[in-house]
């Protein structure tokens, strides 16, 4: 048995998909969001957006990766132990929709679960160069979270 280290066995990670998408490479694409989202790190989850990307995020209007990463750390610090699923929902060759839900609670421990639709514009590298999301947030008892 071999105790090389797991990259060396399977060799570099894949890169992220492209456009044009294809029902496969706009699968994993989301995959890779919603993972990346899942780590609450403002840092990682930057990383996916061009420098200058344009966010609609509720109501609240960002544009580049400073911003991003600014919001991201507001969100973490009020939607504790947030846990998220995104589901593909459209694609065309330079864009993706979504719908997603994700389950949260605040620091008083009262849980909410958000609900919503993101419509997500790449550049030719893979990075997302634009994000459209509209989010509604519904008040649940912690015995009815789904993600856990």
């Amino acid at each position: 048995m071999s105790h090389a280290p797991r990259a060396a066995i399977d060799g570099p990670p894949a890169p992220p998909p492209r456009p044009p998408f294809t029902a496969e490479t706009a699968a994993r694409k989301v995959k890779l969001a919603e993972d990346a989202w899942n780590s609450r790190d403002p840092e990682r989850v930057a990383l996916a957006y061009t420098e200058d990307s344009e966010w609609r995020n509720r109501g609240e209007f960002l544009r580049g990766r400073e911003a991003i990463k600014a919001f991201l750390r507001r969100k973490w610090a009020k939607e504790l132990d947030y846990r998220l699923m995104k589901e593909l929902w459209a694609f065309t060759s330079h864009r993706i929709s979504v719908r997603f839900e994700y389950e949260w609670h605040d620091d008083e421990g009262e849980w909410f679960r958000s609900h919503g639709n993101e419509h997500w514009e790449f550049d030719d590298d893979g990075l997302m160069r634009r994000r459209d999301a509209s989010i509604n947030d519904i008040p649940i008892r912690e015995e009815d979270r789904r993600y856990r």
